[in-house]
């Protein structure tokens, strides 16, 4: 697994990298072609927190976790990635075939149903072209934390995001 260590605002220190690397190698197991791994640390106040972001073909997996320790952080980040995969793991081995391969005896606790049915709501609306302003002020009048619009200087269908700390995001497709 490539492994990417990254700290905002602080330089990480060579013991944290060791442990973050030795947790991450646990993974190899599910990912035997090989995957990326994106770690990010950052403080908040008090708060000490991770970013982990797996990358394995067109498949990613992502926790964030804050904590009193980045240890604490780290564990709570690949517990819930492992669970993540685990919950998923028929689903994404038809999806991914050889990319992902999760070996039978590494996952002991398979009282996880397998084949979970999706409870989809479909909803339609009107799409008229907006600016990226209006996009919000229309996501923040109607009280979600997403709102799809159609993009007025590039003719294109985006989304605008909420984040953490009350800042916004855009996702656009690619050309």
């Amino acid at each position: 697994m490539n492994i990417s260590i990254n700290g905002r605002h602080l330089t990480v220190r060579q013991d944290l990298r060791d442990l973050i690397e030795k947790k991450l190698a646990k993974f190899d197991r599910f990912f035997p072609g090989g995957a990326d791994a994106a770690v990010t640390c950052r403080t908040e106040r008090d708060d000490k927190i991770i970013e982990i972001t797996i990358n394995v073909g067109k498949t990613i997996f992502r926790a964030e976790k804050a904590s009193d320790t980045f240890q604490t952080a780290l564990d709570g980040c690949l517990s819930s990635i492992e669970r993540q995969i685990r919950k998923n793991k028929t689903r994404l081995e038809k999806r991914m075939k050889s990319d992902i391969a999760v070996p039978a005896p590494a996952l002991e606790d398979d009282n996880v149903d397998e084949e979970v049915l999706f409870d989809i709501r479909r909803k339609t609306f009107p799409v008229r072209p907006m600016s990226l302003e209006e996009a919000i002020l229309q996501m923040n009048l109607i009280g979600h934390s997403f709102y799809m619009y159609l993009d007025a200087d590039n003719s294109k269908m985006s989304v605008v995001y909420k984040r953490h700390g009350n800042t916004y995001g855009v996702i656009t497709p690619e050309d």
